[in-house]
């Protein structure tokens, strides 16, 4: 019997990995998709046709009840959210009611329709914030300092509430920063990446960065879904703190993704307030010895090999199209 899985933020960087994962394992994949004036499929173009595409919103009960009833998943992953901490600043009731308040609606449409779907939900490291221990584990004590960490603690308890209340197969995948060339412009990696591929180029000449002191746990989004799939196929329902365990900093980063193309990142970089947080977050660090332990899940790529490759996938991309912006 195939499974059957349905994955919501289908058309992010997550989603298009863990749909290509999934294809590879022979289920058959659902993703959810918003109704929007603009679509993007770039990231799953290439598996396309091999995917289901339904309409639903994490903000409408009745679009995702409709799913549920219409697919009966064995498995289903929830990735969608309002995912830009900066965002969730200018942005906060909406980032509670999508990223927050969207985990009970698909919660409660499994529990009324198939609560014996195995639900994944997708936590961040982002609830650690203000980290009062380190490195940060699944028993360390959540201190969000934004209103994304703060709706994305509340989608987390509330995935323990409906498990330990009705019984249901709901984990959690506490993720640190996990990077790829799909990544979108908005987070750092990314951003740094496609500067230091366009001034290669000559397209610009700067990257404007917040603090470069900023330590961040980043890893390969591509080895991280991995962990998603494994925590849906314990005996026991678990949450996970799912990282590398190594940290970098902002200045790292700069100085690694320039030195792909044999440039000083200083020359290049101009620090600029516009991207400084209210409340910062200055180190957050995962230890995923539980995940190791109990998955049995590493992450292969390193550091130095995630930034490159992001770099050389942007040259190549500005090289055949110098407005891509994806």
């Amino acid at each position: 019997m195939t499974k059957k899985a349905l994955i919501t933020g289908i058309t992010g960087q997550d989603g298009s990995y863990l749909a290509e994962l999934l294809l590879q394992k022979g289920y058959d994949v659902y993703g959810m998709v918003r109704r929007t004036s603009t679509v993007r499929y770039e990231r799953i173009r290439h598996i396309q046709d091999q995917l289901h595409l339904v309409q639903g919103d994490l903000l409408d009960q009745t679009s995702l009840t409709r799913a549920i009833s219409e697919i009966m998943p064995d498995e289903v992953y929830n990735l969608a959210a309002q995912s830009f901490v900066p965002t969730s600043w200018n942005q906060p009731v909406f980032t509670g009611d999508v990223t927050g308040l969207g985990v009970t609606r698909m919660l409660e449409a499994l529990h009324t329709v198939k609560p014996n779907t195995r639900f994944y939900q997708a936590s961040s490291s982002e609830m650690f914030g203000k980290v009062v221990e380190t490195p940060q584990k699944e028993t360390t004590p959540f201190y969000p300092r934004s209103p994304y960490g703060v709706a994305k603690v509340y989608g987390h308890w509330i995935t323990i509430n409906y498990r330990e209340s009705y019984n249901m197969y709901a984990v959690s995948g506490i993720l640190f920063n996990h990077e790829s060339e799909r990544r979108g412009l908005e987070f750092v990696t990314r951003k740094v990446a496609y500067h230091v591929a366009k001034i290669k180029l000559g397209l610009t000449r700067e990257v404007r960065v917040g603090n470069l002191d900023a330590q961040r746990d980043w890893g390969f989004a591509g080895d991280y879904v991995e962990a998603m799939w494994l925590m849906l196929q314990q005996d026991t329902p678990d949450d996970y703190v799912v990282a590398t365990g190594k940290t970098h900093s902002v200045e790292r980063l700069l100085d690694v993704a320039f030195s792909c193309v044999d440039l000083d990142w200083k020359n290049y970089t101009v620090q600029d307030e516009e991207f400084m947080r209210p409340a910062e977050v200055d180190l957050l660090v995962g230890d995923p010895t539980k995940a190791h332990a109990k998955l049995g899940w590493e992450p292969e790529v390193t550091f130095e090999a995630l930034i490159q490759r992001m770099v050389e996938a942007d040259i190549e991309r500005l090289k055949k199209d110098p407005e891509q912006h994806i």
